[in-house]
């Protein structure tokens, strides 16, 4: 199976040299690297250099995997992944996908070798209590990009004797998530005990609590008897109450972050594509949400939809009337538009946005 992103053509290995060159970024389509690497392997593999290519890893498989290609087609990152092979070339822009296992995405990121990636939060976390980031080393968490929320929490069987995360020291615990389980229960004994230093998750004092890995089915190992409690992810919270668990403590709250490397080769190019990206995440929170509206009423009207900065109002050939331009959070534009309607609101549309370019995503 191959996977095409983008325009049809056979110029995928072309990269920037050929007809579909992002207009208006000629400096970075074609500058040099400023911190250009040599990956021998990977251009003997190929047949050709990614040593002048942005490198961005994202998830190959999972959960996370079909919203980061939407995200990255509707940011206009062109690019064909033949079958079996975990490396693509962008057509439009100097840069190279590679589709890695989002557990190992932080690692790539944090050691430098590649200069952006999307993995979970929990991943991040994951790889920082393993390996603590440096002046030099470790990611940059760029932003937050609104989907695969989730929470890894300690769960237990819904029968029985077990109900605090206490009850499981010094027990059997099965996650997939190690070190931070590991961290965990070391605050929590520390906590028990009342010794401070073996709160430290780099603390040299015995862990009482047995941590066991594996690698996927992590609900099962409770009903296995492999277990008395286990870490894992809870998104809906259906596999967990279906295996007869339930959860008694979160670890870490997690969602799909945009990080980057602490020196990318090219600093220009990871600003251009956190621009697209931005982007995309706004246009699918926000809607652009048109009224008329009587001027006397304008001052109520705008307290209801006050906008990311201010609603743009121009003037009806009506006297007394303008027509209000304003953007609404999607999750909210329904009661806005039951308010506008009460207080005198008329022609409401709302109008679905394809990209956006704005500010702080948070105003």
């Amino acid at each position: 199976m191959e996977y095409t992103n983008g325009v049809n053509g056979t110029n995928g290995v072309n990269g920037a040299n050929g007809t579909n060159g992002a207009n208006g970024f000629e400096d970075i389509l074609h500058r040099a690297r400023a911190g250009s690497r040599s990956l021998p392997l990977l251009t003997d593999v190929l047949g050709y250099s990614l040593n002048d290519r942005l490198l961005f890893a994202v998830p190959k498989k999972g959960r996370l995997h079909q919203a980061c290609l939407d995200l990255l087609h509707g940011s206009d990152i062109q690019f064909h992944r033949h079958s079996r092979l975990d490396i693509a070339l962008v057509k439009n822009l100097p840069l190279a996908l590679i589709f890695l296992p989002a557990a190992d995405i932080p690692t790539f990121v944090g050691e430098g070798r590649v200069d952006l990636g999307i993995t979970g939060r929990d991943q991040v976390a994951e790889h920082e209590c393993n390996t603590p980031p440096t002046a030099t080393t470790g990611v940059v968490e760029v932003m937050d990009l609104g989907f695969g929320n989730c929470a890894l929490q300690v769960q237990i069987p819904q029968k029985g004797d077990l109900s605090k995360p206490e009850d499981l020291i010094g027990k059997n615990v099965v996650t997939s998530f190690v070190n931070l389980a590991e961290q965990y229960f070391r605050r929590l004994e520390a906590q028990e005990s009342g010794d401070a230093t073996n709160g430290d998750s780099n603390g040299n004092a015995p862990l009482k609590t047995k941590i066991k890995y594996v690698g996927g089915s992590v609900e099962a190992a409770c009903a296995l008897g492999v277990a008395d409690g286990i870490v894992d992810l809870v998104e809906s919270g259906e596999t967990m109450r279906a295996a007869g668990l339930k959860a008694i403590s979160t670890v870490v709250q997690s969602s799909a972050f945009l990080i980057k490397s602490k020196h990318p080769s090219d600093p220009k190019l990871v600003e251009l594509i956190t621009a697209r990206i931005k982007g995309v995440i706004t246009a699918q929170r926000f809607v652009l949400c048109t009224y008329n509206i009587e001027r006397t009423k304008l001052h109520t009207a705008t307290q209801i939809t006050p906008g990311k900065r201010a609603p743009t109002i121009n003037s009806l050939e009506e006297e007394g009337w303008v027509a209000v331009n304003v953007m609404v959070e999607r999750k909210n534009i329904a009661l806005t538009m039951d308010e506008l309607t009460a207080v005198g609101a008329e022609d409401i549309l709302v109008t679905k946005l394809e990209n956006t370019r704005t500010g702080n995503l948070g105003k």
